[in-house]
């Protein structure tokens, strides 16, 4: 059997593999998203490890923890977490879609620049790369800053938790802004205008490669056998993205999870400005992507906070007799400012259109559609490079929704390919990853599970090709009025 752990924005979810790569059993364990001030996400590690046991426990029960293995850890990336010379976290880890180091990123910018930084890191400055948020600490934090003895990522500090071993794996490295992918090392530059230095992280691993073995201390703690093998593990978006089979370029994968994610393969390094580029999983491939800092935590947000109570399934049926378009509703959904493709950490999330004829379920509606539009709108930067999308496929918890399928489909004008649930997310593409490394299978052994195929809607997408350009145009209105706004990030 094999093991794999997803550390995501809103849960923990662990997963059993047989050893022919089939799921036996899973768990969830959900956190919290912490956001005590504008512009904060962030979370407590201590409530990841702590779901880490719990679901390992669970899913072990009734087999004999000894034909285990090999276990793998996906998470978000890049979360910071800050540890001091024990390895204990000292604050809440800002997660990748935190947008508090707003005036760093401006210092940051106006010093290096968007072209300098991309072309030797891929990335441009913006809210998910590490500097801002370490400059942000030694101001606001100095009692904090002070005592850091290491910075990880969220599966890394897991995988410590295991197995004591330290490092950064190799996604963490290349999303931070601060890692050179050609010449493998730390951009010093960068770390000595924040004050930082190369030591405060690991040695760089890849993600197949086994850090470390399960201690006698965590062993004890979930049940694993002592000695147990632990792999680097991988960025959660790049886990999914294994596990729906994006092998080659021409498909591209949409991750509903907490955050959104746009995944499409290609086989060189050749970054994109309005997005991200990571290692595949699979050695000698790269994945272009987007993420958006709030899909399905907004949803979350909006049901918690105004629709407490009710379900998701049954917000979907009142959003069903609305129409395409919302009548005249339109949603920004940039409520934790927005990554790829605009790079804005000071958007806000914006309704346009109401009246006192709308209900609930009209914004609920209005909450999808905004996110199809954010998808499309990485669509048209990718076919701007050349790029085509032959095929769409959809995983992760949102993609549960019959009506947010629908929407994304009748948006995009293409069928959209619905992969079996959770068990082929991150936790599923880890596990798999975890199974390579140790020789129980390979990767032409990944099986593709299809649950179903959603058309587009003809009359919706009539509508959504109105609505599209509207919701192009609110923000290119509204992109210089958002910092007058201002709001806390101390």
């Amino acid at each position: 059997m094999v093991l794999g752990v997803d550390v995501g924005t809103t849960a923990v979810k662990v997963l059993l593999l047989n050893g022919e790569a089939r799921p036996l059993r899973a768990a969830e364990r959900p956190h919290p998203l912490l956001t005590p001030h504008p512009g904060f996400a962030e979370e407590d590690p201590g409530t990841w490890w702590h779901g880490v046991v719990e679901g390992i426990r669970e899913v072990l029960q009734g087999f004999d923890p000894a034909g285990v293995k090999a276990l793998g850890v996906s998470g978000m990336v890049p979360a910071v977490v800050l540890h001091d010379a024990k390895g204990r976290p000292l604050a809440p880890a800002p997660l990748q879609n935190d947008a508090r180091a707003v005036a760093e990123i401006r210092e940051l910018r106006e010093r290096f620049g968007d072209e300098w930084l991309f072309a030797r890191t891929g990335s441009i400055w913006n809210q998910q790369v590490v500097a801002p948020k370490l400059l942000w600490f030694r101001r606001h934090r100095p009692e904090i800053w002070r005592k850091v003895s290491w910075v990880s990522g969220s599966y890394e500090h897991v995988a410590f938790r295991l197995t004591g071993a330290r490092y950064q794996e190799a996604n963490w490295a290349l999303e931070s802004g601060l890692f050179d992918p050609v010449g493998r090392r730390w951009l010093e530059d960068i770390l000595e205008a924040v004050e930082a230095s190369p030591n405060l992280f690991g040695p760089v691993r890849n993600p197949l490669e086994v850090v470390g073995e399960v201690v006698r201390e965590a062993a004890e703690a979930t049940g694993l056998p002592k000695g147990l093998p632990v792999i680097a593990g991988s960025a959660d978006h790049i886990a999914a993205a294994l596990a729906a089979g994006l092998l080659s370029p021409g498909e591209a994968v949409l991750k509903l999870g907490g955050a959104g994610d746009f995944l499409y393969a290609v086989d060189r390094f050749a970054p994109v400005p309005e997005l991200f580029i990571d290692f595949h999983d699979v050695p000698g491939l790269f994945v272009l992507n987007g993420c958006m800092a709030t899909t399905g935590s907004l949803l979350r947000w909006f049901r918690d906070g105004f629709q407490r109570g009710a379900s998701f399934a049954e917000l979907d049926r009142e959003a069903e007799g609305v129409p395409p378009g919302g009548e005249g509703l339109l949603v920004l959904p940039y409520f934790l400012g927005e990554k790829t493709p605009v790079h804005d950490p000071e958007a806000r999330g914006t309704v346009v259109g109401l009246t006192l004829a709308h209900t609930p379920a009209h914004l609920w509606r209005a909450l999808l559609e905004g996110v199809g539009y954010a998808y499309r709108h990485h669509v048209e930067v990718l076919q701007a490079r050349g790029h085509r999308v032959e095929r769409y496929l959809v995983l992760d918890g949102g993609a549960r929704s019959p009506l947010w399928r629908k929407i994304l489909a009748s948006v995009l004008e293409a069928p959209l390919v619905y992969l079996a649930g959770g068990e082929r997310g991150s936790a599923y593409g880890v596990a798999f990853l975890a199974g390579v490394a140790v020789g129980l299978w390979g990767f032409a052994d990944l099986r593709r599970e299809v649950a179903g195929i959603t058309e587009p809607e003809a009359e919706w997408t009539f509508s959504y090709r109105r609505f599209y350009p509207l919701y192009r145009e609110l923000y290119q209105r509204l992109k210089d009025f958002y910092p007058k706004l201002g709001g806390s990030y101390a």
